[in-house]
């Protein structure tokens, strides 16, 4: 089990930011100080672009910042094409797919959980073993958070993974989901957006220096996570 509450004082918190299209906004991200950038390939988002459009943003990112593609209940074909495209890239399961949808990919894969009043995380994480991390996310009408808060006091103090905070986050809130949930890892689309997106330079800055600020926060005060 992960024990996220008590992750190390000094723990650096990941920074993703999804929903990339524009090249402009994927410097602007790297330039914020982004550990992994999503591209999503589901055809209803307005956030949408093809795989080649990815693999074409993809190209500009410099070592160690990791591209993630975001996929909804897509087929296997897809999934195969997506990683022959983007080897380097991390999976991101947003659908309904099960564990053995996730694995036969034989691909490095993060697991969306869309949390509502009495869904089991941890059951359902369980169900996910080989899943890199969890993406915790806002339980609404279709696929996504919406931009929505969700109750975080839903989240178990263990998984069997790393969680990923998500769901509602901008650069005024992010740092108390920091230092109220200690995650892995903390994920944003509309929160840094000017328009669906079109991201904003200013805001992924300012949502980059809201986590570190937190981080120092945690690591001076060596703060768990409040039960």
């Amino acid at each position: 089990m992960i024990p996220f509450r008590d992750l190390p004082a000094d723990h650096r918190t990941r920074i993703k930011i999804c929903g990339l299209t524009r090249e402009a906004d994927v410097d602007a991200a790297v330039d914020a100080g982004v550990d992994a950038v999503g591209f999503v390939l589901y055809e209803k988002s307005p956030r949408h672009v093809t795989l080649a459009r990815a693999q074409a943003l993809a190209r500009q990112l410099p070592p160690f910042v990791t591209p993630v593609l975001l996929l909804v209940n897509a087929n296997e074909s897809f999934v195969r094409e997506s990683i022959a495209a983007l080897p380097q890239a991390l999976l991101q399961f947003h659908g309904d797919e099960s564990a053995a949808q996730c694995e036969d990919s034989g691909h490095p894969y993060i697991r969306a959980a869309r949390m509502a009043s009495g869904f089991n995380l941890l059951d359902f994480a369980q169900r996910f073993p080989k899943a890199q991390a969890m993406l915790v996310d806002a339980h609404v009408e279709g696929y996504g958070g919406g931009g929505e808060l969700f109750d975080w006091s839903w989240l178990p103090s263990q998984l069997p993974c790393p969680m990923i905070l998500s769901a509602g986050l901008n650069p005024g809130n992010v740092a108390k989901g920091v230092l109220n949930v200690r995650p892995w890892a903390v994920d944003v689309s509309s929160g840094v957006e000017s328009g669906k997106g079109i991201k904003d330079a200013a805001l992924m800055r300012q949502f980059c220096q809201a986590v570190r600020a937190a981080d120092r926060q945690c690591a001076e005060t060596h703060q768990p996570r409040a039960d």
